[in-house]
């Protein structure tokens, strides 16, 4: 065998895989259900995440509330250790959609079309793209982004469920002006209640500003009219 018909061997071990007339091949379904499986493996990653977050906090708001004698700035405490969950939550959030990402590729171009064939292919470089993809791996959402999703989904909720209790906590448990007891030793109260309010005015912006998003197959919109 010549070196030419060597590298024209090489170069058609993909070829077919997916051809029109033969719709799904075994090897395509394969390599679906391979990505489905590590999606859902680094779905469970971030719901574990989210299940030690809630516990953390919960915890937390348990034990603040047991004596009026407890600190208010375990709250505070409570609302860093949130922010380390979310930071952890978002850097497995950018891996899960590596997976998420290819996924929709062949749920778009592949799975779709063979249920409709009347309609149009999404992306028509969808090949070149996943194979680029496969070759090198990339991150394809920015840390923001994804730290955005993740409050937007779970942790803004958790967030103000803590600056909530710490406002009940300040005000509610002592005859002092709140300003007084928002201290926590040498800090004024004025200085902690700004940092606070800084910190939260930051997760709004980084929540809810415009932004175009790149993450694929995300939920970014409730269609909740029925279809005539």
């Amino acid at each position: 065998m010549t070196k030419d018909s060597k590298d024209d061997d090489r170069r058609d071990v993909g070829k077919g895989l997916l051809d029109e007339e033969m719709g799904p091949s075994g090897a395509m379904a394969h390599l679906y259900r391979g990505e489905i499986h590590r999606m859902k493996y680094w779905r469970e990653r971030l719901d574990k995440t989210t299940n030690w977050a809630v516990i953390v906090m919960a915890a937390i708001l348990t034990w603040a509330f047991s004596s009026p004698d407890n600190p208010h700035y375990i709250l505070l405490i409570g609302i860093a250790m949130l922010g380390v969950f979310l930071t952890i939550e978002a850097r497995r959030y950018r891996g899960y959609d590596i997976w998420r990402s290819r996924v929709r590729t062949l749920q778009e171009n592949v799975w779709s079309i063979g249920l409709d064939p009347e309609k149009e292919v999404v992306s028509p470089e969808w090949r070149e793209k996943l194979s680029s993809d496969y070759r090198e791996p990339a991150v394809k959402i920015t840390a923001e982004e994804a730290i955005a999703h993740r409050l937007r989904r779970i942790y803004l909720p958790l967030f103000a469920i803590l600056l909530v209790a710490w406002l009940v906590r300040i005000t509610a448990f002592s005859p002092e002006s709140w300003l007084q007891t928002a201290a926590i030793g040498m800090i004024p109260g004025p200085v902690v209640v700004a940092l606070v309010a800084a910190f939260f005015l930051g997760t709004l912006i980084v929540a809810c500003r415009p932004r175009t998003w790149h993450t694929r197959g995300e939920l970014l919109e409730e269609r909740l009219r029925k279809e005539e």
